[in-house]
């Protein structure tokens, strides 16, 4: 090989490398403007963009290496608190963990016992809001298909369970209400599809049982518990369930219609000012709380299913509170489900 030769092989390796470097700065500029455009906007659509273009932004290159970033869940959890920031939500702040550079969440007044993050899906993309010390995931946001949902199962299992011994209701109703409302926020300002679950405070929300049929002893363990209380519970007027009377005029209705052939079990909570979820009866009375969790096996509430089609990535189906089973259409072979249709049970 002449001189020529090995001076022209040797500039072009030199121009590759330069090349890739520039290419590997190109990215680490794209990925410092899109984390000032997350932290720094004012605009809820340029903050959903940012987000997903971070989703989607590799920072893997072989000649430039970027030794402190910041991971995906990261990004969900900015987005959360940002929405809530810009619109005047309190009761949510960020700390970092110092040791793995992770962003995790506080909730008030929660703030000195749990921290929450988000725990990426690689199955179906998207990621789980889930508290840290049994990582159940509260709720479900996917971003491409701009949908969020709450798990019945995980709702009952941390708060219900684990925590009203531990707070007040009051308190458990605060720790929860940032988490509605950012899924309020993404509804009305970023036109996603959310399901509050048994959170939601409609009077025409129908908390759907996980088992079709239900043993009437249940209801009739229900009558024992309501003796020798302020609180009524009488058979509805076509026979097909009953209402238990509670104070504030709020009323829980256990019951089927009649006039559907499946004759579905639901919860149905009834209040004048349509503020009350079946959540906050959970927390709110000891009573019907000792029933639910002792009678769980036939009592628990379904989460319904948030089905991808394989073949057709955009293609999205989830039932609302208030929207019949039998409207939604039936998983095929080839369509894959999320981690929260995998739990079976509230």
């Amino acid at each position: 090989m002449s001189n020529n030769q090995m001076i022209s092989t040797a500039a072009d390796r030199v121009r590759s490398l330069s090349d890739s470097i520039a290419q590997g700065l190109e990215v680490g500029q794209r990925y410092v403007a899109l984390l000032n455009q997350l932290t720094s906007t004012k605009d809820p659509k340029e903050l959903l963009a940012a987000t997903e273009k971070l989703e989607g932004l590799s920072l893997e290159n072989a000649f430039v290496k970027f030794p402190q970033h910041y991971q995906l869940a990261d990004y969900y959890l900015l987005l959360m608190a940002r929405m809530l920031e810009l619109n005047n939500e309190s009761g949510l702040t960020i700390e970092e963990n110092d040791i793995h550079h992770q962003l995790l969440a506080k909730i008030s007044p929660m703030e000195d016992q749990e921290r929450f993050t988000f725990e990426i899906d690689p199955r179906n993309g998207g990621a789980f809001f889930a508290e840290q010390h049994h990582h159940e995931p509260l709720f479900y946001l996917n971003l491409k298909h701009q949908i969020l949902k709450f798990s019945n199962r995980a709702l009952v299992d941390f708060f219900i369970v684990r925590q009203t011994q531990k707070f007040s209701d009051l308190d458990l109703q605060a720790v929860v209400q940032p988490m509605i409302k950012f899924a309020l926020l993404l509804e009305k300002q970023l036109d996603f599809v959310i399901d509050l679950g048994i959170l939601e405070t409609g009077n025409g929300a129908r908390f759907r049982l996980q088992k079709p049929d239900l043993p009437l002893t249940i209801i009739d363990r229900l009558f024992v518990k309501t003796t020798d209380t302020d609180y009524m519970l009488l058979s509805l007027p076509q026979n097909n369930g009953a209402e238990l009377r509670l104070d504030q005029n709020v009323r829980l209705q256990l019951a089927f219609d009649p006039d559907d052939y499946s004759q579905e079990w639901s919860f149905r909570v009834l209040d004048s000012e349509e503020r009350v979820s079946f959540f906050d009866v959970l927390l709110h009375y000891p009573l019907v709380r000792e029933w639910y969790l002792d009678n769980r096996e036939f009592l628990a509430v379904r989460t319904d299913a948030m089905i991808f089609a394989a073949d057709e990535p955009e293609n999205l189906t989830m039932t609302t509170p208030d929207q019949p089973a039998s409207q939604i259409e039936q998983p095929t072979a080839d369509l894959v489900e999320t981690k929260e249709a995998e739990e079976k049970e509230d």
